[in-house]
């Protein structure tokens, strides 16, 4: 059974950071490009970054700058860290792989920032 668990999401003011965690089991995690995708209220999903099997980096031109993914494959675990979070950065955000399997989302970690 696949299971991504997300963590390290809370309340932040604007500018401050958060590092997320997702840990990953029940799959092969070090064969999958992973993401890491946010939900804010009245909106859809959105891709935030990716990451692939060897390391490489894409973003979201919204978080360009200010995020970077990262991953650890001896943990099954891939990481979000953010700077300079700003009020519409607040989403429920989660991880899955890149391209997103339906069948792995998990609970998400709601992260609020206040102006």
């Amino acid at each position: 059974q696949v299971q991504l668990v997300e963590s390290g999401g809370g309340l932040v003011q604007s500018g401050g950071s958060l590092r997320l965690s997702c840990a990953a089991s029940g799959i092969i995690f070090s064969t999958y490009f992973m993401g890491w995708y946010r939900q804010a209220p009245g909106k859809q999903r959105e891709l935030v970054a990716r990451i692939t099997r060897d390391g490489s980096t894409n973003y979201a031109d919204s978080v360009k700058g200010r995020f970077t993914i990262s991953r650890d494959n001896a943990k099954n675990t891939v990481y979000l860290q953010m700077n300079i979070l700003k009020p519409e950065d607040t989403a429920v955000y989660y991880c899955n792989t890149f391209p997103s399997t339906s069948s792995f989302w998990g609970q998400g970690t709601q992260v609020t920032v206040s102006a």
